[in-house]
């Protein structure tokens, strides 16, 4: 006993020591000391639904910009998890740069009232917080949009309605919210190339609401909600699954319910075919949609969607409404994974890739970008800044540009050749400037119950069902089903920055089957890293409108959804590409039957040939820059 009570003492008084109290203070004080907190704001919507809302604004009677992020996440700022601390420190900077930080739960997302619809969120609630917040007293009526992913995804659609006290928008890896522009359909990143991307399934067996989970009172009034969130968040805490595993199952459509998972919106979404009106009636932007708000875009070179994000950069220079917003749209494109800007180091590792230091200063950019459209205040920050800032890995630098790609990009034609024996890293595949006279067209099987399976990538929110990144891809290309075609050593080195274009002639056994291609950096050593990857279903090689089957032994001509990169091929390297028929689970199997994919359990083994010569030039368009 006396040992029990001398360990009390020994606790007590080191928690209770000078030291222990010299610790720096909680964040939540930290904001109480310089910021009036207003949390569980209920923001009335028109029809009567309220959103929780979190408001952290300077002390005293002045007149403030708003800082705004709406989220499908919980950032309620009693819980000890990162997104909740994350939350705080935000708000703390904002205020003490004059702004005010509000921070808003989506619709049926935890202490918002409610039905949640991923992508289908209306419009009008923007609208409807952005009149709110511009009549609050201590608003100055100009607001900014800011955040990442989901939490990005919703400003494009809503910009589009154009409301006066929007201002500027940040959108960080935001390609969940576009639906259609230019050559993609990717529906949010649900599809690409017509082949349905898995990070979706996996994402909302985390995230979704189960509809009989519990919920909170209507109308329930703020001091209840204030007392409630410190100790019951509304925020479920989902069972650990196997992800790799799970992904496995088939049919798609019964893999969260083969895991138990919550019941939602999600066996109803993997239904929809990428032309699906309702893709068209929520909350995705499309490129017909008008914008006319200058906005500065964040991506990343190995984020799911780093092609779309820069298309619609490009569209809204070339597209938008006035002048004034064309001339004010600007782009950082970073060597790292989603949503991880901030994580480059001096020796930034994507995957087994090193490349180099590709730190930037994205808190002095938004700074600067919002208090010149914020506060009206200029900058020598922003009078600098490049119209287009990318990092060109291998060379391992940041470069600028006016225009993406780069003007001085010339569209360079490089054909595939062998003898017919691409197969593997071993066969004869050739990458060539020579177009080949002789058609001897590659074959491969393609077993849907064999796939090849995903091996890094430029991929987002799969768990451990595909590590994202760069990874030496030679002992994977010792597979039978994927074809290699290499170029010669370099003599010199080349810059390849902009989209990649690719052209491939089929033929299969099968009506319908998919097209994978993936961009390679191989190193003297052997060692072969992945840049960039695509698919194609080809039922939909002639558009998204209509599905179309294959004859057998027809050979048919297959553009493929463009790749994206900036690398420099140094001296010494081959430029590399792969083709197969299979990536998964970063894309979800084809059985080859032409059935609907979803709802299928069993597949046929497809025949499919690459036709490289004669009328069937099958290449890769290379935007090779012009020193």
């Amino acid at each position: 006993m006396k040992t029990y009570f001398k360990i009390l003492l020994a606790v007590f008084l080191l928690a209770t020591s000078p030291k222990a109290f010299s610790q720096e203070k909680p964040i939540l004080v930290q904001l109480e000391e310089v910021a009036i907190v207003d949390q569980k704001v209920m923001m009335p919507m028109r029809d009567g639904i309220r959103l929780a809302t979190d408001i952290y604004r300077p002390k005293g009677d002045g007149k403030y910009p708003i800082v705004f992020s709406r989220t499908p996440y919980n950032f309620n700022t009693w819980g000890d998890g990162e997104m909740n601390t994350r939350t705080m420190q935000s708000a703390l900077e904002w205020v003490k740069k004059g702004y005010a930080y509000v921070v808003q739960n989506e619709r049926g997302r935890y202490f918002s009232e409610g039905d949640w619809d991923i992508l289908g969120v209306p419009l009008t609630d923007g609208n409807d917080a952005f009149d709110w917040m511009a009549k609050q007293s201590w608003s100055n009526g100009k607001i900014g949009l800011l955040g990442c992913s989901s939490t990005a995804e919703w400003q494009m659609a809503v910009a589009s309605l154009d409301h006066p006290a929007l201002g500027a928008l940040v959108p960080q890896a935001y390609g969940a919210g576009v639906g259609k522009v230019g050559d993609f359909w990717e529906q949010g990143n649900w599809y690409r190339g017509g082949a349905g991307q898995m990070l979706f399934t996996n994402w909302l067996y985390s995230v979704q609401h189960d509809p009989m989970a519990p919920r909170l009172a209507k109308g329930i009034e703020q001091k209840d909600l204030l007392r409630l969130q410190r100790f019951y968040d509304m925020s479920p805490e989902y069972p650990r699954i196997d992800s790799k595993a799970a992904l496995s199952h088939l049919p798609i459509q019964d893999i969260i319910r083969n895991q138990k998972g919550p019941m939602g919106i999600y066996e109803e979404m993997i239904t929809r075919k990428p032309n699906d009106p309702k893709w068209f009636n929520g909350g995705l932007y499309h490129d017909k949609m008008p914008f006319d708000k200058p906005s500065f875009w964040f991506v990343s070179w190995f984020d799911v969607s780093a092609g779309p994000n820069i298309a619609l950069f490009n569209h809204a220079r070339q597209n938008a409404v006035s002048q004034h917003a064309r001339d004010n749209q600007y782009l950082v494109i970073a060597p790292v994974m989603h949503c991880s800007f901030t994580r480059a180091t001096e020796n930034t590792m994507i995957g087994d890739l090193n490349v180099g230091d590709a730190r930037l200063n994205y808190d002095e950019i938004i700074t600067a970008w919002f208090d010149l459209w914020l506060k009206g205040e200029k900058s020598d920050t922003m009078e600098k800044m490049p119209r287009v800032q990318y990092y060109t890995m291998g060379s391992n630098k940041w470069q600028t540009s006016e225009v993406w790609p780069p003007a001085n990009a010339v569209m360079t034609d490089m054909f595939l050749d062998s003898k017919g024996n691409a197969n593997t890293l071993n066969g004869d595949g050739k990458l060539t400037a020579k177009k080949p006279k002789k058609d001897n067209p590659d074959t491969f099987k393609y077993d849907p119950m064999n796939p090849v399976m995903s091996y890094g990538g430029n991929v987002c929110c799969t768990g451990n069902a595909v590590v994202g990144g760069s990874f030496d891809q030679s002992e994977m290309e010792l597979r039978d089903d994927i074809l290699v075609y290499t170029s010669d050593v370099l003599e010199e080195g080349i810059e390849v920055s902009g989209f990649i274009d690719a052209y491939l002639y089929l033929s299969s056994d099968a009506k319908d089957t998919d097209v994978t291609i993936k961009l390679i950096d191989v190193y003297p050593d052997g060692k072969a890293y992945n840049l960039d990857e695509t698919i194609q279903r080809v039922r939909y090689r002639e558009g998204y409108d209509k599905e179309v089957w294959m004859e057998n032994g027809k050979v048919y001509e297959v553009k493929m959804t463009p790749m994206s990169t900036s690398n420099y091929f140094a001296k010494g390297h081959k430029i590399r590409i792969e083709i197969s028929s299979s990536n998964f689970p970063r894309f979800d199997r084809n059985m080859n039957t032409g059935g609907n994919t979803y709802d299928e359990t069993e597949g046929k083994v497809a025949t499919n040939s690459i036709h490289h010569g004669g009328k069937s030039l099958s290449r890769i368009v290379l935007p090779i820059i012009k020193k």
